[in-house]
């Protein structure tokens, strides 16, 4: 929990103080924007929209409450959600960073498609995992349609590469609290004193004359 949120504030440190990893962040960037055709990219950061991803969370959540009838992951899942664009949006207009294409408008950073698409995509694989027959095929699904949406706005230059790292820092910590709400409660040890102690065991006593 503590790494993730120590790059989050590296990165943002260094976009406002122009610090060094902004150099080979923008070379990067320059090196692959519009390296793979705009309509294959464009349709790539689509999956980070609000109205493709949000809707998938929410199937999720009505699944898992129907199944499991527990109400504490699904709220933390809408809360994890609900707390992407209260964290991004005042670190957009904080930092101000412009867009790689877009050099005279600002609010880049940190990328609110890509949390947006971890968040809602990766939260819904944990509540549906425990009800599913190959819960790993579920994770990896969710994974590459994450990945695939930081791809595409890297590739499309909607957004800098480090933009998009910063954003994965941000959804860490939020989808390990999916994911430990998810998880069942550990069985409780019996206390101390409990369970009646059990008697010490006497030789039957012989029979008289």
């Amino acid at each position: 929990m503590l790494l993730p949120l120590l790059g989050l504030a590296l990165t943002t440190w260094q976009v406002l103080a122009d610090g060094p990893l902004l150099v080979p962040d923008e070379a990067l960037s320059r090196a692959v924007v519009r390296a793979v055709p705009d309509a294959v990219t464009e349709r790539l950061a689509d999956l980070g929209n609000v109205p493709v991803a949000v809707p998938v969370l929410v199937l999720a959540i009505a699944f898992a409450v129907r199944r499991s009838g527990r109400w504490g992951p699904a709220l933390t899942a809408a809360a994890a959600m609900a707390l992407v664009p209260a964290v991004i949006v005042p670190l957009k207009e904080w930092t101000a960073r412009p867009g790689p294409l877009e050099p005279w408008a600002a609010g880049y950073f940190p990328s609110g498609h890509t949390a947006t698409a971890a968040v809602a995509y990766l939260a819904a694989a944990l509540l549906v995992r425990p009800y599913v027959r190959h819960p790993a095929r579920v994770t990896a699904a969710a994974a590459v349609l994450a990945v695939a949406t930081a791809v595409g706005l890297v590739l499309r230059g909607f957004h800098w590469p480090l933009d998009v790292l910063a954003s994965a820092f941000l959804c860490v910590p939020l989808l390990a609290a999916v994911g430990r709400a998810v998880s069942p409660p550990p069985p409780r040890r019996a206390r101390a004193g409990r369970w009646p102690r059990p008697r010490a065991w006497r030789a039957p006593a012989r029979p008289g004359p």
